[in-house]
């Protein structure tokens, strides 16, 4: 995809079925079934982790002590002292860390950031985000065990995928750019879909039938307020039956507003108070589609690059890769560094806190406090 910057050298996986594909489909790769010997591997750089969420954090720690940079899927970490290690091993060990948080780097995403970084909206007051995707399907394999988003879905209770929403707003509200999360609340209700699709799919016998089995609810709610007292709206829901909408955004500033569609077909709207200033009692400002000004606010990155990432697929993927491998060999800061990944992940622990005391408000650690050892800045 991009061979000028990166080169495939290995792939490791347990499953030999699938170092088999990977061996008729790329001739010479190497391949390997310990990730301890993959990084004694002095021809590798970095290593992008796509294991099951659990184990990112670990893996990217042992990754980064080995020497190498890191690419890790979402989430960077689940637990806070996992959070914390992560921030403590990239001061220690001066490798550049990134979360391949796609959805920031989608199309009208990045438009939206244009736009909120020129000041189209104005001073930005509130955000609303929601991953809403009905994955009760893959939380099971054929025979009734459980998947790890199963297994995740049984274990915690809270907000327990939050950086695909929250990736995007963070970069649109300017976190760690000037403003900062400060503290949150979380509410979750009941887990009936999950359970009533398990009595459906395998019986009345199987565990999973029992809404007691599922320690998390259907539908989890996050607030969160910054310490620029910009609020955000945070909606996760995994187990839901609906069409799913996993990309639903919402800004608010004191010019201007967005609304991402709904559905397939539907417009995204933008209204700017500079287009349609009319504040009288029944006034005349309009919603528009926020694609007719395109021309003026698409991202420069989109505006270069936009055949590359419709080619790459999903929309921001080819930027992700682009952004990591210009980060390292450029030795900078990439775009969502350790301290981004980790202040969007740690609201899954941090939701687990708040529902286990009734909505309590819980605040977020300074995980940048010695951001100065750091020597990407």
């Amino acid at each position: 995809m991009m061979p000028d910057k990166v080169q495939l050298e290995a792939v490791c996986d347990l499953n030999e079925a699938v170092l088999n594909n990977w061996r008729t489909n790329h001739p010479g790769i190497k391949t390997y079934t310990s990730f301890e010997a993959l990084l004694d591997d002095s021809s590798i750089d970095a290593v992008l982790l796509a294991t099951p969420m659990m184990l990112h954090a670990k893996q990217a720690v042992q990754a980064m002590k080995a020497g190498k940079h890191v690419l890790s899927e979402v989430a960077a970490a689940n637990t806070i002292e996992d959070c914390w290690q992560l921030v403590e091993t990239a001061e220690q060990t001066g490798m550049i860390y990134m979360m391949a948080e796609n959805f920031n780097y989608f199309r009208l995403n990045m438009m939206v950031k244009n736009m909120a970084d020129q000041g189209a909206f104005g001073e930005l007051t509130h955000a609303e985000c929601g991953y809403i995707h009905d994955l009760r399907a893959i939380s099971h394999k054929e025979n009734g065990d459980l998947t790890w988003r199963g297994e995740m879905l049984r274990d915690y209770n809270g907000n327990n995928y939050p950086t695909h929403s929250l990736g995007p707003v963070s970069q649109w509200l300017g976190i760690h750019r000037g403003d900062e999360f400060d503290y949150m609340t979380t509410i979750v209700s009941k887990p009936s879909s999950q359970s009533g699709y398990f009595a459906e799919m395998f019986g009345a016998d199987h565990p999973g039938a029992s809404p007691d089995y599922w320690k998390q609810g259907d539908s989890s709610l996050t607030l969160i307020r910054t310490k620029q007292g910009a609020v955000i709206y945070l909606r996760n829901d995994f187990s839901s039956a609906r069409p799913f909408n996993y990309a639903h955004f919402g800004l608010q500033g004191t010019k201007g507003a967005f609304l991402s569609a709904r559905r397939d077909g539907e417009d995204p709207l933008v209204w700017l108070d500079s287009q349609s200033p009319d504040r009288s009692y029944q006034g005349t400002v309009q919603w528009q589609s926020i694609l007719d000004l395109s021309s003026k606010y698409e991202h420069p990155s989109w505006k270069k690059d936009r055949a590359k990432a419709e080619e790459a697929g999903f929309g921001g993927d080819y930027f992700v890769m682009e952004e990591f491998a210009s980060a390292v060999q450029e030795g900078r800061r990439p775009a969502v560094d350790v301290y981004d990944s980790v202040a969007i992940s740690c609201v899954f622990p941090l939701s687990v806190q708040s529902v286990a005391t009734n909505g309590k408000p819980v605040a977020f650690p300074d995980f940048t406090k010695n951001r100065s050892r750091y020597k990407y800045l």
